[in-house]
């Protein structure tokens, strides 16, 4: 696992702006990727684009799981955080860990949050059927189950906006040569799909 310190994407910063916290693993961080082409700043610049004026702060971490993301939590909530959105659970998929493993940390860092009086978002994991149809089932019910345990504002998974409607697979002309990680046209694509829900996300925070 690769640890690297988040990184504040580069615009001014005002006393009055929304400052949100995006906690992931490489999917969030870049991986792979020019830094001015990573998953944040594409999404700031969407996110300006759209008149929406907030910070991103990078918390993304190549190889992630929930419980690294929990273990992470504490320091990375600093003072000025109005929000975050949790990216997270992808790894845990990968590994193949127990849903209830998953599930158990994000349940810890979305009760951190709350106790902290900090708003989040969730984007979701899809599992494929390798693991078979019960584990499937189990996994993907942890991110709705717990956007509507925890009132958070949801997107279903990165990944939705990268799969061919024809052959119903993600496209490979979307992803790096890994053929996991989005390249820029697949970031570009993600943006778009997520940028409306975290735009609701945050003008929510405006109106608490």
């Amino acid at each position: 696992m690769i640890i690297s310190l988040f990184v504040v994407s580069s615009f001014a910063i005002a006393d009055n702006q929304v400052k949100i916290l995006m906690l992931g693993d490489s999917l969030t961080q870049g991986y792979g990727l020019e830094e001015k082409s990573g998953l944040v700043p594409v999404l700031q610049r969407w996110l300006s684009s759209n008149e929406t004026d907030v910070l991103l702060i990078n918390g993304g971490v190549s190889g992630d799981t929930t419980l690294g993301g929990l273990e992470r939590l504490d320091w990375l909530l600093t003072p000025d955080i109005d929000g975050v959105v949790v990216a997270l659970g992808g790894n845990d998929l990968l590994r193949g860990f127990d849903p209830v493993f998953t599930k158990n940390n994000l349940e810890k860092i979305f009760t951190q949050l709350k106790s902290k009086g900090i708003s989040a978002a969730v984007v979701g994991t899809i599992s494929p059927l390798n693991y078979g149809p019960e584990f499937k089932k189990e996994f993907d019910d942890i991110f709705p189950a717990l956007a509507k345990e925890y009132g958070l504002f949801y997107v279903d998974s990165f990944f939705v906006p990268l799969v061919d409607k024809q052959t119903q697979q993600i496209s490979i002309n979307l992803l790096q040569n890994d053929g996991i990680h989005p390249n820029d046209k697949g970031v570009e694509a993600i943006v778009a799909y997520i940028g409306p829900v975290i735009k609701d996300f945050i003008e929510s925070l405006s109106q608490l």
